[in-house]
């Protein structure tokens, strides 16, 4: 069996674009549960000031990091560059978390005490049942659906492959090729477990009760849909060739 070392410093990344209304709040709820994270808000120049707002909680805290982009870059790639952040700082793992309370921090003790004996550990929004909240029936459809079609092509066993809250310890991210990481939304998690995953690494999947966003508006586009679609057959065939 793999000896894992503990995870003694964690990362907790999180892009922002126009939530304002949530970070301050989402910060203090964070910080309130006894594990030892920082935080690193990767804003992309957001209309709303919500760039400005981390800095101000930034200087107040040395907990709290901001990184600024020029502009929408896309969710994807603002985790990547999290990721990167995370390696060069030797960080042991590193979370992934909306910013809009979907994900409830109060799971994140769970999530520690899973990664002392996983390598990802993925919050499943459909591990027993379906554990959703507030959102309509033709989203939730959508979503179920998109991980039944990724586990039937990839063979991925995860049952919520498209879900974004989980901890990565950073052996997966230095395993992966980050500049071969291209895509966004639904597909950037898929790909990352899937490389995971068929790098030998070990999954474990967590329930959680997720909940739709409180304030602001959700960043859901048909691009990203038909990226999601798209990604999981190019996963399957550099597995195939062996190119992943």
């Amino acid at each position: 069996m793999t000896v894992r070392e503990p995870v003694r410093k964690a990362l907790i990344i999180i892009p922002t674009y126009n939530e304002r209304e949530n970070i301050a709040e989402l910060l203090r709820r964070i910080f309130a549960e006894a594990i030892p994270v920082e935080v690193l808000i990767i804003d992309d120049h957001s209309p709303d000031g919500t760039g400005e707002v981390a800095d101000e909680l930034s200087r107040s805290d040395p907990r709290v990091h901001v990184m600024h982009r020029a502009g929408k870059m896309g969710l994807g790639s603002a985790y990547v560059a999290g990721f990167r952040y995370a390696l060069e700082r030797d960080y042991d793992a590193v979370f992934e978390m909306d910013a809009d309370f979907s994900h409830n921090p109060e799971s994140l003790p769970v999530f520690f005490h899973e990664i002392e004996d996983s390598d990802l550990v993925v919050g499943s929004r459909y591990l027993h049942g379906v554990t959703v909240v507030n959102w309509p029936l033709t989203r939730l459809i959508l979503s179920y659906a998109a991980n039944v079609y990724t586990r039937v092509i990839t063979g991925l066993p995860v049952k919520d492959a498209t879900g974004g809250f989980k901890c990565i310890r950073r052996q997966i991210l230095q395993a992966i090729d980050l500049t071969r990481v291209r895509s966004d939304g639904y597909g950037f998690q898929i790909e990352i477990n899937f490389k995971a995953w068929r790098k030998g690494f070990r999954i474990r999947e967590i329930p959680i009760v997720f909940v739709d966003r409180r304030a602001g508006v959700s960043k859901m586009s048909r691009r990203i849909i038909w990226e999601a679609a798209w990604m999981v057959w190019r996963l399957r065939v550099l597995d195939l060739l062996g190119a992943l």
